[in-house]
């Protein structure tokens, strides 16, 4: 099968097809040297992309360059590689490292990355999605938008000691988050008696608690139109199973993706891990929602603004156990 070479129209993402090669013994060679610090697996990955020009293979090429690049004790946890496994908190890769990586990228699936395009990618899940599309000629997705702890307290209905999120991050497609499970949650000293077990009912709602703010962050709206906290509601839940036993110390790592939006219903797939393990199951949790009028902010004076509106609520200012959450 001929080879063709991948690049793009200055700011355009329609792919250009060179004129089409065979892949030549001394092509082999060349793709082994560039690859000779990655696993065979991304060599071989490369090798069929390269003969083929199928995008399937290109996941595992990506992985395996990301790799070269992690330092050795950080490489473990590529080997079951979530998407919102971020580049630089969680793998170490600076933007000088994240240059090398593209380079080798662009040399091993032949085709061009501008760099204004790189400032988007903060996560391997964004790498592959955004390498997937430039192959494939689909438009960009919108990057991955990183909500700290205290935009989180701003816009979120739920507050301590109720709120089951202290990160999160939400894409076009998904939303991710984390909790740890401190002890000190107030429920613990009955649940049970001498033994803390996180209720399953309780990681319910925190995989329920990503599910609005994917609503109040992550869904296209209409000009002039936002997602009201006011009018998110729990409505049901399907295919719940609890695999693992959580306790005071675990950190859960919570993702959910919409799988039916048509307002004024929202239904959400949603699962919890514990590193690798499986903690829950959600084949369905659905919400109601509504739009509402955006409210503009009033123009601060000072620096200091009048009042600050978030989606169409006023929101306080995030609460101090928030960020104690964090670091118990």
């Amino acid at each position: 099968m001929p080879e063709t070479a991948v690049t793009s129209l200055p700011g355009t993402n329609k792919p250009l097809s060179a004129t089409p090669k065979p892949f030549a013994p001394e092509d082999e060679v060349a793709l082994r040297e560039a690859l000779k610090r990655c696993s065979p697996s991304t060599f071989e990955a490369a090798v069929q992309f390269r003969k083929t020009g199928n995008a399937e293979h290109v996941p595992a090429v990506v992985i395996g360059i990301i790799e070269r690049f992690v330092e050795p004790d950080l490489r473990m946890k590529l080997k079951d590689a979530d998407d919102d496994l971020r580049l630089i908190e969680d793998l170490g890769v600076d933007s000088l490292t994240m240059m090398e990586i593209v380079i080798l990228v662009e040399d091993v699936l032949m085709m061009t990355i501008n760099n204004d395009e790189l400032r988007n990618l903060r996560t391997v899940g964004d790498v592959k999605t955004f390498i997937d599309c430039k192959i494939r000629g689909l438009p960009l997705p919108k990057p991955t938008k990183f909500i700290p702890i205290e935009h989180i307290g701003a816009v979120m209905p739920m507050q301590p000691p109720f709120l089951f999120l202290n990160e999160a991050s939400v894409s076009s497609t998904s939303a991710n988050g984390k909790y740890k499970i401190s002890g000190q949650e107030y429920f613990l000293q009955g649940h049970f008696k001498d033994n803390p077990v996180m209720p399953a009912s309780i990681m319910l709602e925190a995989l329920g608690q990503l599910a609005v703010l994917y609503l109040l962050e992550g869904v296209p709206t209409e000009p002039g139109k936002v997602v009201s906290p006011q009018t998110i509601f729990f409505t049901g839940c399907e295919g719940v199973r609890a695999h693992r036993v959580c306790r005071p110390g675990d950190i859960l790592t919570l993702s959910i993706k919409p799988k039916r939006m048509k307002m004024p219903l929202a239904t959400f797939e949603g699962s919890i891990r514990v590193g690798p393990e499986k903690a829950v199951i959600a084949e369905e949790i659905t919400l109601t929602y509504a739009f509402v009028d955006a409210v503009i902010s009033p123009v601060p004076i000072s620096g200091v603004a009048q009042s600050d509106v978030i989606n169409g609520a006023q929101a306080a200012p995030a609460p101090t156990p928030l960020r104690a959450a964090i670091n118990a």
